[in-house]
């Protein structure tokens, strides 16, 4: 497969994936990172986007989950595991409340049936955007999440705007013409 421009870029700079230039695309427009001090990152592998935020904030204490393994970062507590998982793990559990920034990349294994596939990431942006809600502090607080469109957009944006005062979507430059990815953003929890 041919690489394209900006994972030649993102290989040059030594980044893990092209991935890193989506969300420092959105992290630019909203600032979502001026501030962070303690920041989760929910299906972190390979590891693009823990590493772009350490790099830009290297004071903040970044927490990651994945299911799949994802090399050591610096500064980065790394827990293999389910999200779902999440209340059990205590180092993260702990600091309920106390997120100033939750991203998340995570994207289901799709199946090529589009209403499966469909629901499956609907469900998975839903538990996402609960855990979001729960870890991020009481009144401030930033949210990122990778979605797709589809006809479960609307409904997710919906659910996203129950619970932060603001919120935006985003088409990175980075994001390939041809992928109907798409992001959340939600800040100041409500």
């Amino acid at each position: 497969m041919h690489a394209d421009s900006w994972a030649l870029k993102a290989k040059k700079l030594g980044f893990r994936s092209r991935a890193v230039f989506k969300l420092e695309e959105i992290l630019k427009k909203t600032n979502a990172l001026q501030g962070s001090e303690i920041i989760l990152d929910i299906g972190s592998a390979p590891g693009g986007w823990s590493e772009l935020v350490k790099n830009l904030s290297s004071s903040s204490k970044v927490f990651a989950i994945d299911l799949l393994d994802m090399a050591p970062i610096e500064g980065v507590n790394f827990f293999k595991d389910d999200v779902s998982n999440i209340d059990n793990i205590k180092e993260i559990s702990c600091l309920k409340s106390q997120f100033d920034l939750v991203i998340s990349d995570l994207a289901p294994n799709l199946t090529g049936i589009s209403t499966i596939d469909e629901e499956n990431i609907f469900e998975l942006n839903i538990l996402t955007l609960l855990i979001a809600r729960k870890y991020l502090k009481e009144d401030s607080g930033h949210f990122i999440i990778k979605t797709f469109q589809n006809g479960m957009l609307k409904k997710l944006k919906t659910e996203m705007e129950k619970r932060f005062k603001i919120v935006q979507t985003y088409k990175p430059a980075a994001s390939k013409s041809k992928s109907s990815e798409i992001y959340l953003y939600g800040e100041s929890p409500s």
